[in-house]
């Protein structure tokens, strides 16, 4: 359903419609789940939390002003009833619920399976990296970045302006970009400059114990002076 009509399916709710609702569960309904999804982390939780957003839009629902964008509108409730639910849970260690297993493991069998493993993984590590942000700017990079509203809606959503809207995605941003950069794999040739310093390391000492005929019986301070190879790191 594009937002033109869903925004009419809003309006004709508002007016007691109650046939409207279904057309608005259909287009709302997978866009609120992922959304609380990524901000509470739990598939299980964000499915109840999602029930609740509608019950609340349901309840609210005369409220709505006629011709307005009913997205925005549902992303506030949306979260509204994630942060009522942090705030109850904050004593708890983690939202993920004891009976939710979390994402299921990739299968890295067949010719894709290694490409596979790796997208989980490092989709896995942005779950972590969007988990230890602050809040304010978690919610505004899953705003824009997945959700893809704008930046006038984004800070509609949060209660806040634009320009702050944008810098705690860039924020965002930039703690996700050095964690993938440091996730890439280091290049050949600091593997190759390994060895070339173990090869060093043995050419030194070759020289040494050729020199040791030669300098017996001399004083052993002169053999303190020649150092294998380069161990500084």
């Amino acid at each position: 359903m594009d937002e033109p009509a869903l925004n009419a399916a809003m309006d004709r709710y508002a007016c007691g419609d109650a046939r409207a609702f279904p057309e608005l569960h259909r287009a709302l309904s997978s866009r609120l789940l992922a959304y609380l999804t990524r901000m509470c982390g739990s598939a299980t939780l964000a499915g109840d939390l999602t029930q609740e957003t509608f019950l609340r839009m349901h309840r609210a629902r005369a409220t709505f002003a006629r011709g307005g964008a009913v997205a925005p509108w549902a992303y506030a409730i949306a979260r509204n009833v994630y942060v009522d639910h942090a705030r109850a849970q904050k004593h708890r260690g983690t939202e993920r619920l004891p009976s939710d297993p979390g994402a299921e493991p990739p299968d890295a069998r067949g010719a894709d399976g290694e490409a596979v493993a790796l997208a989980s993984e490092t989709a896995r590590a942005v779950e972590r990296v969007l988990a230890s942000l602050p809040a304010s700017q978690r919610e505004a990079f899953i705003l824009l970045r997945y959700e893809g509203l704008s930046v006038q809606d984004a800070a509609a959503i949060l209660g806040t302006t634009a320009t702050a809207v944008k810098l705690r995605a860039f924020r965002a941003y930039e703690a996700l970009r050095a964690e993938l950069e440091e996730r890439r794999p280091r290049p050949h040739d600091e593997r190759s400059g390994e060895k070339t310093g173990g090869i060093a390391a043995e050419t030194a000492a070759g020289k040494r114990a050729a020199a040791k005929p030669e300098r017996s019986g001399r004083r052993g301070k002169e053999q303190g002076g020649v150092r294998g190879g380069s161990d500084d790191k």
